[in-house]
């Protein structure tokens, strides 16, 4: 008695949900085809701040004027990789999950659709008249006529006695496998992209060269596979560089085109080759992608100290302040001044007017440069003390410590001079030249991520256009004796019934095509 009770009391405790059953739980609800389609939507979503916040490494100059313009908001949205997107830890997250649950509900689909495909059309049912679709008629056809017309229909036709069979529409499965598989190659070949491949940002001035070697690039980013010895040895030289812009009307000002001439050496010691790089004809050499992403003006200076000796004497790219007008902002640093180092804040305005007793600029292209010197400054520019400093600015603690020497002088035309107070030399605006901003990137899974996309768009217009559809046919006696065959040239009576496994989808008008070829005389089966 007492073994009994003890028997039904442990009969009676709940079963455990052990780790052994977690992880099939949570491995089949990963491979669900609702979490893989909530994984797309996320990996869709995802992307979108890559596109609301400019990126290091494809706009690192906007980058760092969101932290100048809001640096707290700018901190809080660096936590969280809203500069690196692609780069964030969340979204390898959603990028690998959605990997491993496009495998587990593609490769099981995959062997489900191979076993269909092998398989024959089923036996009809006992009563045609039930399906969705039906027509009879009495005839003088065979089961092989039938066959024989059906596969001229491309359908896949088994028969039996009296009877036959088809069937078609794999293509549908097939496109959407298609479809799946070919989003995991396209995930893929992003993977593949990110270990072997690489990417970096240079700023080139006109009449200055580049290297593809490590040492020469601004910014590299290199994926885990790839060296320095994996880099394309190739080098170029810029030229020159015209940006085009509408002259007149209420479009005035607006670019038309931007052009960098490169002379090119696609290896050590090769001939050098002229190109025009333009914003969407990147230079290519052996699969390297050199892109053109943004420009601007770096004015040059002939900087001479308060001893008598040039000090400077050369290009200094400027950030744009003003896109419309391209009035920008330089900053040139000389540590090599004597008796004391010198600091100047220069203003660049590239089609100079009055206005409202101001200088400004009043159009992108270098109609009428000047360069306005609005702070001077002369003392140590903390080069030494260990700290990293932008060469787009100076360092603000130094700047405190700093003697000022001019505050808004008046604009430079080329050629003119300004001398500094206190004979601390002078600063001379010597001409013009431009800046090109060069992504220059090598990503092996480029062309394979193209023949996914493709592949992923034949599959989805074939899994959203072809329809799953069965037609049976059973031939008997006109009287009732028999399957076909009973007489040879006795009268037959035909069914044809026939149902589409796609839902939402018409198959009426087919199967009156259907049935009107195996029966010319009728015209409407409908």
């Amino acid at each position: 008695m007492n073994t009994t009770l003890t028997e039904e009391k442990l009969d009676a405790q709940p079963a455990r949900f052990g780790v052994v059953a977690w992880a099939r739980w949570f491995w089949r609800t990963l491979t669900s085809m609702r979490t893989a389609l909530i994984l797309l939507f996320l990996f869709a979503l995802a992307s979108i701040p890559g596109s609301l916040w400019p990126q290091r490494g494809v706009s690192d100059a906007r980058v760092a004027q969101y932290f100048d313009d809001s640096p707290q908001l700018a901190e809080w949205l660096d936590r969280f990789w809203l500069f690196d997107v692609f780069r964030a830890p969340w979204f390898a997250a959603i990028y690998l999950l959605l990997f491993l649950s496009l495998i587990g509900c593609v490769l099981p689909r995959s062997m489900t659709h191979l076993r269909e495909l092998r398989k024959k059309p089923p036996a009809p049912p006992r009563n045609l008249v039930r399906l969705p679709q039906y027509a009879s008629f009495d005839g003088d056809l065979t089961v092989e006529e039938v066959a024989a017309r059906l596969r001229a229909r491309r359908f896949r036709v088994t028969t039996g006695s009296g009877w036959v069979a088809a069937e078609k529409g794999y293509l549908r499965e097939t496109g959407n496998l298609v479809f799946h598989i070919a989003l995991l190659g396209l995930l893929l070949a992003v993977g593949v992209g990110t270990l072997y491949g690489y990417r970096g940002n240079v700023l080139v001035v006109e009449g200055e060269g580049f290297a593809n070697t490590v040492a020469a690039y601004d910014r590299y980013m290199p994926g885990q596979q790839v060296s320095a010895e994996s880099l394309e040895p190739f080098s170029f030289t810029l030229d020159d560089f015209q940006a085009t812009y509408i002259a007149k009307g209420e479009r005035r000002g607006q670019p038309l085109d931007f052009e960098a001439r490169l002379k090119v050496a696609d290896a050590p010691g090769a001939p050098e080759r002229d190109y025009a790089l333009k914003v969407n004809e990147p230079l290519d050499v052996n699969g390297t992608l050199t892109y053109l992403i943004d420009h601007g003006y770096a004015p040059t200076f002939k900087i001479t100290d308060g001893k008598g000796q040039v000090a400077f004497d050369g290009p200094v790219p400027c950030l744009v302040a003003q896109p419309a007008t391209f009035t920008s902002e330089c900053v040139v640093k000389v540590p090599d001044a004597q008796p004391e180092q010198l600091g100047l804040l220069v203003a660049f305005l590239p089609t100079t007017v009055p206005m409202n007793g101001q200088w400004v600029s009043i159009f992108p292209g270098a109609a009428n440069p000047t360069a306005q010197v609005y702070g001077a400054f002369a003392g140590d520019l903390g080069l030494k003390n260990g700290r990293p400093q932008s060469v787009y600015q100076l360092d603000p603690a130094s700047l405190k410590k700093m003697r000022p020497l001019v505050m808004k002088a008046d604009p430079l035309a080329v050629g003119k001079k300004l001398d500094l107070p206190n004979g601390a030399g002078s600063i001379e605006f010597t001409g013009v030249k431009e800046w090109i901003a060069l992504q220059i990137a090598y990503d092996p899974g480029r062309t394979p991520a193209l023949v996914a996309a493709a592949l992923a768009v034949v599959g989805l217009v074939l899994s959203l256009t072809v329809r799953r559809r069965r037609v049976w046919v059973r031939i008997e006696d006109a009287s009732g004796r028999g399957p076909e065959g009973a007489g040879e040239h006795d009268r037959k009576h035909v069914e044809v019934g026939g149902l589409t496994r796609t839902e939402g989808s018409d198959f009426s008008e087919e199967f009156a095509e259907i049935v009107s070829t195996l029966n010319p005389g009728v015209k409407d089966a409908r």
